[in-house]
């Protein structure tokens, strides 16, 4: 597998695509997805040569960009782009990210790259050793009319650091009614029984993760929908996960401190989620 990441450059408007050297610089100091966080990005798990829900990921990623009234991206650019970075890639997990900036703040011509990586340690621990998390209000929400992936996430690292200092590993975010929205980087999904169920609050961008979940697991039988919770109804869930394409499915072992319990089925759960993905 290779190290270094492999990258390919997207020109805007529909243009060629281009490899980059991982070891070159990329971005310009005025490119106004560093300066301001002004640009979008989708994240997918990949294995076997194939990028994992792909158009869920497509789909989003246009909505996003015509959020921040970017270029549309060009669905057969960026799937080219991608089919030419796994192919040198390999076999091997690893995860695509695709990243669309504002460009540089001298020419407002955009940036866009394609880059697939391989997982770190601590997110393969996190699998299957699940995470502590705390509960912490958003203070900021994104508005209906704005689900976009946004690049700036200066508040979520900041919130992460925080909950290590706490001993924990994420955090799971509520609004101001004390509603669970999600996690720092994830959906969130509670099961009880053979009931799947994600939180119903404004200001969740819809995860595609969770939406293949969903559909996996009605189609064997399960329960699924949306439903609004608060702390107490995730510490009587049966079971609480934090779910992301890249990551998987994360299950939550303490919150805030209180240690949740684990179901007989959690294998089960477990390969219902993995096999989503």
């Amino acid at each position: 597998m290779s190290i270094a990441p492999v990258i390919y450059v997207i020109e805007p408007f529909g243009g060629s695509i281009r490899r980059h050297n991982a070891n070159l610089p990329l971005l310009f100091a005025d490119d106004l997805g560093v300066t301001r966080g002004d640009g979008i990005f989708e994240a997918m798990r990949v294995e076997g040569g194939q990028a994992h829900n792909m158009e869920r990921h497509l789909e989003r990623f246009r909505r996003s960009a015509e959020a921040l009234d970017l270029p549309l991206p060009t669905p057969e650019k960026w799937q080219e782009a991608t089919k030419a970075a796994l192919e040198e890639w390999g076999e091997a997990e690893g995860k695509c990210t695709w990243t669309l900036t504002r460009g540089r703040a001298s020419t407002s011509i955009p940036t866009g790259w394609v880059a697939v990586e391989g997982i770190d340690a601590e997110t393969l621990r996190e699998r299957e050793k699940g995470v502590k998390a705390i509960t912490m209000e958003r203070t900021w929400q994104l508005p209906t009319e704005f689900p976009a992936k946004t690049v700036n996430y200066a508040a979520t690292m900041a919130a992460l650091r925080y909950a290590t200092k706490q001993g924990a590993q994420d955090v799971i975010y509520l609004n101001g009614a004390g509603l669970v929205l999600e996690g720092s980087r994830s959906s969130v999904v509670t099961t009880k029984g053979r009931k799947l169920r994600t939180p119903a609050a404004p200001g969740i961008l819809p995860g595609t993760t969770q939406a293949a979940i969903f559909a996996r697991a009605e189609a064997d039988g399960w329960r699924c929908k949306r439903k609004e919770m608060n702390v107490d109804y995730l510490l009587g869930a049966d079971s609480v996960w934090l779910v992301s394409s890249t990551r998987g499915p994360v299950r939550v072992t303490h919150l805030n401190g209180q240690k949740l319990p684990k179901p007989a089925n959690v294998e089960e759960i477990r390969e219902l989620m993995r096999s989503a993905l």
